[in-house]
């Protein structure tokens, strides 16, 4: 009997771990689930029928009881996240003053995309064409659905930017 009773609550404890802690159902739920079923095949084998019903329906009235403490709202309040996301995704790069004829620096190789420094500014960007190393000037050729293209700065006429 002490098999049985230990069968019964490894497997409610194997759900439980599957429900709260381990996300999805997989490996611990399906051992928790064969091992209700051991505890209550074996208490059908050994102790005959009249045991097997009283097992089978300890263990209805335990899972019933576990369930109806998992659903409760006070429960899931206790586990969830209170905290909230304020941050916001910048949309517009012209709220940080960049505009077409910007000058920068970058700061990571662009081969399209990488990081520029513009001003006290680090953005993201992709570049006009082609690769660009870093350390390289380059300028704000366009902002196309708020994702600034660049090109390489020419150093022998720094005025032409288009």
């Amino acid at each position: 009997m002490t098999l049985i009773i230990t069968l019964v609550l490894l497997g409610i404890l194997l759900i439980a771990i599957e429900l709260l802690i381990i996300p999805g159902f997989g490996f611990a739920g399906i051992l928790g689930l064969l091992s209700i079923a051991g505890g209550v095949v074996l208490a059908f084998t050994e102790f005959g029928h009249i045991t097997g019903l009283i097992v089978l329906g300890l263990v209805i009235a335990l899972l019933s009881i576990f369930t109806w403490l998992i659903l409760r709202s006070g429960t899931w309040k206790k586990l969830s996240l209170k905290e909230s996301i304020s941050s916001k995704v910048d949309n517009d790069p012209s709220e940080k003053g960049l505009i077409p004829g910007t000058i920068g620096i970058t700061l990571s190789r662009l081969s399209p995309t990488g990081k520029v420094r513009f001003a006290d500014t680090d953005t993201e960007v992709r570049s006009q064409g082609g690769i660009i190393n870093s350390g390289t000037s380059v300028v704000i050729t366009r902002i196309e659905d708020n994702r600034i293209v660049v090109k390489e700065l020419d150093t022998n006429n720094p005025q032409a930017t288009q």
